[in-house]
């Protein structure tokens, strides 16, 4: 069977305040704001960490919000404080992708597909090698990570509401978050579930480490380490002066 093309949209980082992190995204990474707006629980904005071309990735900002109709937020931030909370990867079709997972073994919760704009179901830590993996269908007009970036360009981002702060004028040229890595006890199980099950292409190749791409450019780094949990462990950025610890998450120059 035919791996379906799923494409990793973005990592997200939580915290109850993310204002740190829009200064550190939009100024010294020199970030462009995508878009952002509140749902049930949280309040999320996606900062692109690339060029115009669309080379790079995207971080999401989430803050609790409106706890007392989801708290699923709040419950990570008063266990963690901050840190990296989910991937995303887009489906062309998120029912075939449950049926997909389950198939193989796994276990979605939170299954909603009651919006059409934007259907979703998880993947817990414990399944996923250490973090969230968010499953996600939408019917947002097809287009390219440029296109979108010219549209923020002449129209400004998407506000549904606007709730974040100024962002910081860039101090230089964008840099770019060529990957995010995460530490794994057993690699080929790892890699057998984001390159086997949710369709990465492996770009390179170790013993003790492989790197995956998706159709978008968005990449993964999968490292063996016994010697710590599994889970995000750093966020690799191309153009980044020094290494920084925001939010709970380490950004590292390459």
């Amino acid at each position: 069977m035919d791996t379906p093309r799923y494409d990793l949209d973005h990592v997200a980082i939580a915290a109850a305040d993310t204002s740190e992190g829009l200064r550190f995204l939009t100024g010294e990474c020199a970030g462009t704001i995508l878009f952002g707006g509140e749902g049930p629980g949280f309040r999320p904005m996606q900062v692109w960490l690339g060029t115009p071309e669309g080379d790079g990735m995207s971080v999401e900002l989430l803050e609790p919000f409106a706890v007392e109709r989801n708290d699923f937020l709040a419950r990570f931030v008063a266990r963690h404080t901050a840190g990296p909370h989910h991937l995303t990867f887009k489906v062309p079709d998120l029912a075939a992708a449950i049926e997909r997972v389950r198939g193989a073994g796994f276990h979605p919760v939170n299954i909603d597909m009651s919006d059409p704009g934007w259907r979703e179901a998880f993947l817990l830590p414990r399944e996923a090698h250490g973090t969230v993996v968010q499953l996600a269908e939408t019917n947002e007009a097809p287009g390219t990570r440029a296109e979108q970036l010219a549209y923020v360009a002449t129209e400004g981002p998407s506000m549904n509401p606007r709730w974040w702060g100024e962002p910081t004028p860039p101090a230089g040229p964008p840099v770019r978050l060529r990957r995010v890595v995460l530490r794994t006890p057993v690699l080929a199980t790892a890699v057998g579930f984001f390159a086997g099950l949710l369709g990465g292409d492996v770009e390179h190749e170790t013993p003790d480490r492989v790197d995956l791409v998706w159709p978008g450019g968005a990449r993964i780094g999968l490292e063996q380490r016994t010697d710590a949990t599994p889970g995000v462990d750093r966020l690799e950025v191309e153009g980044l002066a020094a290494e920084r610890t925001l939010l709970g998450a380490r950004f590292v120059p390459l």
